[in-house]
């Protein structure tokens, strides 16, 4: 078998706002055989994706390839010019990327879009490249492959729209094909039938691929081998059967043990106090109606309670209303119907009607903390904000409480006087986590906050929430689509589809969940098993009713 794909010693470096120069990639070298698909693994910042547009000869801003042989197809994309480079991408070598949404153009039919390599390269008349989109779309596993070209992006799913990337990547029929993510931001459901079009068509086509990703679940269903960097560096490369079971580096072990974060200790008698109640909840978007319901209901009568001391985990798929049922529980949208009781006393549905102290003893962690956090604000001054809001604290005490939370998130202290734009993902949810803290919260809502975390900083993360909730007697809230996050610091765990609770169980009953969305949702998590994505058998019935294609 020989070599498609050939780098040696490659090296990148990096120029920061500062001006100070750092050399980002040290020295890597890989092979990709024809037909082969490698797995370029690790965490944020370890290079993956650098290492990956470095294959087409690109370098991000403010980066330069500065030395290092980087040979595709037989020609060294590092030593060719632009012009020359231009040529190459999207025929020999192409590229999907991790958000297709933010890669369509609106204003454009799908059809227009995924043909328009074929007319830069002048590779085929326009009739020839929609009969060869269409043959695309059908292999891809797309609905209504005849029409969904006339469609434009907003039309179609997340999930159709990355397949639909991908048709793009390869109707120039290149001989390597990067993914750069592509699954990361998709429901699991979705994400099964992604992978599994992406795994025939690059089969049947014998095409070569880099899959870039930090989820190894994800990785050992589509890749022959892997590759593991840190720090700019290869640690470790074999088979993934090899990696998975013999893993020799010790980071690498690292990266399998979080991919299944130690579960919390059950709780040896249930608590008989409630902290929240809330009955019936109903709210939503647009316009109310007659009845004083909104048009359209994100939450529908939804229902549930929290313990003492005890948490609770809403899973379930983009859109089901997870991240909505939050903040009406928060009050930043008001719920339309239904009642929230928190520590005895029933709340007022909008936050702005309830009391200082019942919001202080309520806190929500958001998803992204880089827009949580205020980018002029250095961390010192965004976590003493609530304790100068809420406890009155004078500065001197303010400045003592931000040095102990800060010591309370396993963060320095020399932290305090940083901008977010200079923390890492992990860094700035922790300065999330601690603002939280810092109100002296009963429950604290938590939604999708590991999301955009890898796999070894989300675990680290997990294991601190587990910890506070010892020190501090706190209940949480933790809303994800990850089940082994949810099964990892839950007591039960609440699914929720197309706005409404329809099952709740105790993690170890996953296995044995009754309502059909749970076990397609339960089914359809990706296993440590190269084997597992091939063997999988989901029932059609579950499927066309449940799932989104």
């Amino acid at each position: 078998m020989t070599n498609l794909v050939e780098v040696r010693n490659l090296k990148i470096e990096a120029t920061t706002d500062a001006g100070r120069v750092v050399e980002i990639i040290k020295g890597v070298s890989l092979d990709i055989a024809d037909g082969e698909i490698i797995a370029l693994i690790g965490e944020s910042g370890s290079g993956k994706t650098t290492v990956a547009l470095s294959l087409m000869g690109h370098a991000r801003p403010g980066c330069r390839i500065t030395s290092g042989a980087i040979n595709v197809n037989g020609k060294d994309m590092a030593a060719l010019s632009e012009k020359e480079r231009a040529k190459l991408r999207g025929t020999d070598i192409a590229y999907v990327p991790q958000s297709a949404a933010a890669s369509f153009n609106p204003a454009s039919t799908i059809m227009e879009q995924v043909i328009e390599v074929t007319r830069i390269h002048r590779l085929m008349p326009p009739e020839q490249a929609r009969k060869r989109a269409v043959e695309l779309f059908r292999a891809l596993s797309l609905p209504d492959p005849d029409g969904i070209g006339a469609r434009y992006p907003h039309q179609v799913s997340g999930g159709q729209l990355q397949r639909l990337s991908a048709a793009m990547a390869l109707i120039g029929d290149p001989k390597l094909v990067i993914f750069d993510e592509p699954t990361t931001a998709l429901d699991v459901t979705t994400q099964i039938d992604v992978l599994k079009a992406f795994k025939s068509v690059m089969r049947a086509g014998g095409i070569a691929g880099v899959y870039v990703s930090h989820d190894l679940a994800v990785v050992a269903q589509i890749a022959d081998r892997i590759v593991v960097l840190k720090g700019g560096e290869v640690q470790e490369t074999g088979t993934t059967a090899q990696i998975l079971s013999a893993a020799q580096h010790p980071y690498t072990r690292e990266l399998l043990a979080a991919f299944e974060p130690k579960r919390r200790q059950a709780q040896a008698e249930a608590s008989t106090n409630q902290l929240l109640r809330i009955d019936n909840v109903t709210a939503g978007y647009g316009a109310a109606r007659e009845d004083g319901l909104p048009l359209i209901r994100a939450v529908n009568s939804v229902s549930l309670v929290v313990e003492k001391g005890r948490n609770l985990g809403v899973i379930g798929e983009s859109g089901c209303g997870k991240s909505t049922l939050a903040r009406v529980i928060a009050g930043i949208h008001p719920a339309a119907a239904g009642d929230i009781v928190f520590d005895g006393k029933e709340l007022q549905r909008a936050a702005g009607n309830r009391s200082q102290d019942q919001l202080r003893e309520m806190q929500i962690v958001f998803q992204y903390a880089d827009t949580a956090l205020n980018p002029a604000k250095p961390v010192e001054d965004i976590i003493a904000r609530p304790l100068a809001f809420y406890h009155r604290l004078d500065k001197q005490a303010r400045s003592k409480r931000v040095d102990e939370l800060l010591d309370m998130v396993r963060l320095p202290k020399a932290l305090r006087y940083r901008h977010p734009s200079e923390l890492s993902g992990g860094q700035k949810q922790r300065v999330n986590f601690a603002r939280a803290l810092a109100a002296n919260p009963k429950l604290i809502i938590c939604d999708e906050i590991t999301s955009a975390l890898d796999t070894v900083v989300a675990s680290a993360v997990i294991e601190l929430l587990k910890e506070l909730q010892r020190e501090l007697g706190l209940s949480y809230i933790f809303i994800s689509h990850d089940l082994s996050v949810v099964e990892a610091i839950c007591d039960e765990i609440m699914v929720m589809y197309n706005g409404e609770r329809v099952e709740q169980i105790t993690p170890d009953k996953v296995k044995a969940a009754t309502h059909p969305y749970s076990k397609l949702l339960f089914s359809s998590v990706p296993k440590l098993d190269p084997t597992w994505l091939d063997g999988l058998v989901r029932d059609p019935e579950l499927v066309s009713q449940y799932g989104h294609r």
